[in-house]
């Protein structure tokens, strides 16, 4: 995407005549965003923000991406990033407990969280005169969050009974941990977002404090506003709220890269299921690895539908599993193209695992054809544009794609490359990730009272 013309808006000079060092805005320019346009502004105090205007209707999307995530924790304090998900909406140095959703509540406003590997997110979808209020909140609760013994002990306990349900009472969720857990052995995609259950027990205000002042600062976050907004009057109740913060030192955010890996991982699971499942984790690039839009296209031709290939052949044709599904990692870092299938009654985890290879194997004499890949193309292109329909849906992709690529106009980008894939490219990404001697694969065996796991 190119940028439009940089030149400053006029009312810059305005807001800027009085301004300190830290609340003094700067205008990085505007970004091609489709039809519309992202401008760009940066407080010296290192907030980012990206604004879009769409009149269409009185309603604005506000969101805040911090770039914190688990792949930012370090091991005995997995977790907290996604703790301070919840954490977040408790009391702060100027609101009681329970005030920040009531004020929400009554403004009319619709809030909610999301942490995963790269980032967390807080965003409120409100109406458009109800904006000044949202950024009073948020600059708030970015500053001034209130972090004691018993509101922390409180949502440790909430995020443990998610974690139970989530993970050790749900066999898939186990499943998925495993095979992330075995697969990467050294970078901190190793560990999972909620955290291991030992790691949110042990928690301490002091880990919260810490965490807090480490990574919720204003050069670490960047405020996505889409709507039907008044770009001078937004920037100056900005520079008001968050002008006086300050800039924390933040640490590298580089983690340590994965090692190749050198043979097949293979580990054996008994959970209380009634079918035996697999689960398979090809290595796969980082989402703005050149490939990553070839093998997103490759994981939609063959898992994606009833009519992909490997559901026709698995469960339409063969009768071997009851679904079949698959996805290529959307990270900052290489990740892993997961694989996972049920069995039908009666096969076993090895028989289904030998299916898949064979429909793996077939794909070096039949690759995916043009019909395919159009649908494929199609499907995603639908969900890309999808969306794209709303504010909310438009700032959210705004946020992801900076906080992951750096590039706040990413989702056209991705669409672009997604555009450009051919069926020579699916072939090729077939045969350079689709390798068993870099892959992890977990069997799960049916058994309704044994709960364990032992490396094959």
């Amino acid at each position: 995407m190119t940028n439009a013309p940089s030149t400053a808006p006029g009312f810059l000079r305005l807001l800027n005549a009085k301004a300190t060092k830290r609340s003094k805005i700067a205008y990085l320019g505007a970004l091609a965003f489709g039809a519309q346009q992202i401008q760009q502004y940066r407080l010296g105090n290192g907030l980012k923000v990206l604004m879009l205007e769409d009149h269409r209707a009185p309603i604005v999307s506000y969101n805040t991406w911090f770039r914190v995530g688990s792949r930012h924790e370090r091991e005995g304090k997995t977790g907290l990033a996604h703790l301070f998900e919840h954490l977040m909406f408790n009391e702060t140095k100027n609101l009681g407990a329970g005030r920040f959703d009531k004020l929400l509540e009554r403004a009319g406003a619709e809030t909610n969280a999301a942490t995963w590997n790269d980032w967390t997110f807080y965003y409120e979808n409100v109406p458009a005169d109800q904006l000044p209020l949202v950024i009073k909140l948020e600059a708030e609760r970015m500053a001034n969050l209130v972090l004691r013994k018993g509101p922390v002990g409180s949502e440790k306990e909430v995020v443990a009974n998610e974690r139970r349900y989530r993970v050790e009472d749900d066999v898939s969720g186990a499943v998925a941990e495993v095979l992330w857990a075995e697969a990467f052995k050294v970078h901190p995609y190793h560990h999972p977002t909620i955290g291991w259950m030992a790691d949110i027990l042990n928690f301490t205000p002091a880990d919260c404090r810490a965490f807090y002042k480490t990574w919720y600062a204003p050069n670490n976050a960047t405020l996505v506003i889409v709507g039907d907004v008044d770009p001078a009057k937004v920037l100056r109740a900005i520079q008001r709220a968050y002008g006086g913060l300050s800039a924390a030192r933040l640490p590298s955010l580089d983690p340590q890269t994965e090692p190749d890996q050198d043979g097949e991982r293979v580990l054996r699971l008994e959970k209380p299921t009634p079918t035996d499942k697999v689960a398979l984790g090809y290595k796969a690039p980082g989402l703005d690895h050149p490939d990553h839009a070839a093998l997103t296209l490759l994981s939609e031709a063959l898992l994606g539908s009833r009519a992909s290939r490997f559901f026709h052949a698995l469960v339409t044709e063969r009768e071997v599993a009851s679904d079949v599904s698959g996805w290529a990692s959307t990270f900052r870092d290489p990740g892993l193209w997961e694989i996972s299938a049920t069995a039908t009654p009666g096969q076993t985890a090895e028989a289904l695992l030998g299916a898949i290879d064979q429909l793996v194997d077939t794909l070096a004499a039949t690759p995916i054809n043009a019909d395919e890949r159009e649908r494929s193309l199609a499907k995603q292109e639908l969900l890309l544009l999808r969306g794209l329909d709303t504010v909310g849906g438009r700032a959210e992709q705004i946020g992801f794609f900076d906080a992951v690529l750096d590039d706040p106009a990413g989702a056209f980008t991705r669409l672009e490359r997604l555009r450009a894939v051919t069926v020579a490219d699916l072939d090729r990404v077939a045969r350079r990730y689709l390798v068993r001697g870099a892959r992890t694969v977990v069997l799960v065996k049916a058994d309704r009272g044994l709960e364990g796991a032992e490396a094959a």
